[in-house]
């Protein structure tokens, strides 16, 4: 699984193939489909696991701070971070739905799970100063910063979202 996930990160799902997954994690190509029927279900059980694992990175970002506004902001300045990383290389979840062609609709649904928790938790995060309807503008801000990052190869979209963000807030 951390060897998939690796290279489905780093080259794609589409550039990951089988014997690479096997030879790379050195195992038997029956052993792999002992866990995983198809690549389609490996990706699925990639998909899950790194959106919980997302998921949790940024709730721990945002419980360091006490303020809704500052929690907001502290996401932003932890995704800010990840981008400095030499081992970043844009969302796991925007890389993989930009490959999926529409009628990949488990896979869609599967990253469309993940961003809805990112957005449910700009909601529960804003929703103590009565600003919950911000959710989808702060989310919306959130994601054009990861799809502006992977364009320009540079963090300044985070920086001017969690500016945006704070005027908002």
């Amino acid at each position: 699984m951390r060897t998939a996930a690796r290279l489905f990160y780093q080259n794609g799902y589409s550039n990951t193939g089988i014997n690479q997954i096997v030879e790379e994690a050195k195992i038997a190509k029956s052993s792999l489909y002992q866990h995983f029927r198809s690549k389609e279900d490996l990706l699925m059980a990639y998909l899950e696991e790194t959106g919980t694992e997302t998921l949790d990175l940024l709730k721990q970002a945002a419980d360091a701070c006490e303020a809704p506004k500052d929690k907001i902001l502290a996401i932003f300045n932890y995704l800010e971070k990840l981008m400095l990383n030499d081992d970043f290389y844009g969302c796991h979840f925007l890389n993989i739905v930009y490959e999926m062609p529409q009628e990949a609709v488990r896979v869609r649904e599967q990253v469309k799970k993940q961003k809805d928790s990112v957005r449910d938790l700009f909601r529960e995060i804003l929703k103590p100063i009565g600003k919950e309807l911000l959710a989808d503008e702060i989310y919306t801000l959130f994601e054009g910063a990861l799809i502006s990052n992977k364009v320009h190869g540079d963090p300044w979209p985070v920086a001017s979202a969690r500016n945006i963000a704070e005027k908002i807030i």
